[in-house]
C-alpha cells in the first residue's frame, strides 16, 4: 500500500516504514508524532482511490526522527569579459520523517465500528 501526500506544498509517495526528506516543519520537535490529511492518492493491492481535491477521511501518521541541513551547493554566476563572478553557497533544511501508518476513510470507519461494538 502507497499514497501520495502533500507537505509543505510538495507531494511525496510514500508506504508504511519509508524514511522521507521533507521542507523543514518548523513547529514539530524531534520524536513527536505528525498527522498529514493532505492525501491526493491511495492504492491498496488491487484497489485505487483519487481524491476530487483529496481523498476523504484518509490520513498519514509519521514520526519525525529529525532535522537538519543538505550538502552545501554552490551557485557561481559569470559574466564574460567583465571581471564579474560571484559564488553564494546554500544549504537546505529538511526535517526526516518515518512513515507509521496510513489509514483511508473506509479502514478508520472500520476501526471506530470494532472500537464501539
Amino acid at each position: 500500500m502507497y499514497a501520495i501526500v502533500e507537505i509543505s506544498g510538495k507531494q511525496y509517495k510514500v508506504q508504511e516504514g519509508d524514511v522521507v526528506f521533507v521542507d523543514r516543519l518548523e513547529e514539530i520537535e524531534e520524536g513527536k508524532s505528525v498527522t498529514f490529511d493532505k492525501v491526493l492518492f491511495i492504492s491498496d493491492e488491487n484497489k485505487v482511490t483519487i481524491g476530487e481535491d483529496t481523498v476523504k477521511g484518509a490520513k498519514v501518521k509519521a514520526t519525525v526522527v529529525g532535522h537538519g541541513k543538505s550538502k552545501k551547493i554552490l551557485v557561481y554566476k559569470y559574466k564574460a569579459k567583465k571581471n564579474e563572478r560571484k559564488m553564494r553557497g546554500h544549504r537546505q533544511p529538511y526535517t526526516k520523517i518515518q512513515i507509521e501508518k496510513i489509514t483511508t476513510g473506509t479502514r478508520a470507519k472500520k476501526a471506530e465500528k470494532v472500537e464501539e461494538a
